[in-house]
């Protein structure tokens, strides 16, 4: 499941982020990378514990509890803060899957990756190349979202990043370590969902049909749900 997450950021927030990002030290980004990926990746971070990596990335976490379509289709336990990636003429990063188990900065805890999220910082005028291309049961979707606006799609999924040839490609990106751990039952839930939110439309809140469809949803949610 890929899903495109409109307006997670606004404007002002994307250009306060822009402006931080601007002033700050940007490391090679292989410092973050395991074995296998270190020998794929040529793009630049910030330092994950620096000061405006903090700030930014609760203004990210703040952004996403008020995202109902993440919620939806994430339907995250724990997230890991965002990290800030930079990818500059000449540089991308070939195909790989990402790390299954991920550390909790500060917290002394892992957590499993189940979900991938990458939130565009840079509009797709200015940059050429720079494609996110995931490749998974849904086909292989080539991703290039306004400032602002973030996919979200399966940690397990085969992804690259086509090489930039003009300008620069700015993001954050995370993962989520989801309720649902089985893929397979977290679309299901996520396209109930959408489901429900279409009937509503249509019909008042205690229309018969609205209740049972949203009860099959909080049953199946208990059943599946780790926590």
């Amino acid at each position: 499941m890929l899903v495109h997450v409109r307006s997670v950021l606004t404007p002002e927030e994307v250009a306060h982020c822009r402006d931080r990002l601007e002033a700050s030290e940007w490391v090679d980004g292989r410092v973050t990378a395991g074995a296998q990926a270190a020998r794929a990746k040529n793009n630049l971070q910030i330092p994950e514990d620096s000061a405006v990596a903090r700030e930014l990335g609760d203004l990210i976490l703040r952004a996403l509890g008020r995202s109902g379509p993440f919620n939806a289709a994430a339907l995250p336990l724990r997230v890991l803060p965002p990290l800030f990636n930079r990818y500059d003429v000449g540089m991308g990063f070939k195909a790989h899957v990402d790390g299954a188990i991920r550390m909790v900065p500060g917290a002394g805890i892992r957590m499993r990756a189940d979900v991938s999220s990458t939130l565009f910082l840079t509009d797709p005028d200015d940059y050429e190349g720079g494609e996110l291309v995931i490749e998974d049961t849904f086909g292989t979707q080539s991703v290039k979202l306004p400032a602002g606006d973030m996919v979200v799609y399966p940690a397990t999924s085969l992804h690259r990043v086509e090489p930039i040839t003009r300008g620069s490609r700015w993001s954050a990106f995370f993962w989520s370590q989801s309720m649902i751990k089985d893929e397979g039952a977290r679309t299901l839930l996520y396209d109930l969902d959408r489901g429900i939110t279409g009937v509503r439309g249509k019909l008042s809140d205690d229309d018969p049909s609205v209740i049972a469809l949203t009860a099959s949803y909080h049953n199946l949610l208990r059943r599946w749900a780790e926590l």
